[in-house]
């Protein structure tokens, strides 16, 4: 299997013995020994995930990576976060995955009103086994508990992923903003009950849903 380590915050060096990963098209900035590179349809996912994503609007430029040696990635300085999967699934926007292994499968799935909120669709991409992915946030990310005991609200803007055995629901909210009458519409919040990890950056993206 393929290892990931971070040098810095903002590039991800991956070793390779014969093995493979996928990573965002085009995010490759340097490599030594000998690798192969190969444009993957539909995300990684063949004919039908192309179509699919198509359809959904989730859409996922991948490059396979083969070979001897270690790759390094990087997209646009931009802060790397490396998550761990044992046989669990991980949803995240597909704008902020940089690279997973090979083995890890790939999909999109239904959120209702989330995906709606960030501006990215009604769907979201699925990484699903056991291996490593790298995700990518505007800032250092921020990785919060939640429990049966204590949900969880988040800022579509500054949403990235989560995992787990999370259940979510799209409300409309007041923020101080709001109540100041600074917010460019009226506000919402992702909340989040169950079991499992929200990853948040923390910078917010415009969401379709106005200011929070």
């Amino acid at each position: 299997m393929a290892t990931f380590r971070l040098q810095g915050s903002r590039v991800l060096a991956v070793t390779l013995t014969g093995d493979a990963v996928k990573a965002k098209n085009g995010s490759m900035v340097a490599y030594d020994g000998e690798m192969s590179f190969k444009k993957m349809t539909g995300g990684g996912e063949g004919l039908r995930g192309m179509v699919t994503r198509r359809l959904t609007g989730e859409q996922m430029e991948v490059m396979e990576v083969r070979g001897q040696g270690t790759c390094w990635f990087a997209d646009r300085a931009t802060e790397i976060n490396l998550v761990r999967l044992h046989g669990d699934k991980l949803y995240v926007e597909a704008s902020n995955l940089l690279c997973t292994d090979a083995s890890l499968r790939t999909g999109t799935t239904f959120t209702g009103l989330r995906g709606s909120s960030s501006g990215n669709g009604l769907f979201t991409t699925t990484v699903e086994g056991s291996g490593q992915a790298a995700l990518l946030s505007d800032g250092p990310a921020v990785v919060l508990r939640v429990t049966p005991q204590y949900p969880l609200c988040v800022d579509p803007g500054a949403y990235v992923a989560h995992q787990g055995n999370l259940q979510q629901h799209f409300q409309s909210g007041v923020t101080f903003r709001t109540f100041m009458g600074e917010g460019g519409g009226e506000a919402f919040q992702i909340r989040f009950e169950g079991d499992g990890l929200v990853y948040v950056q923390p910078s917010e993206r415009r969401t379709i849903g106005g200011d929070l």
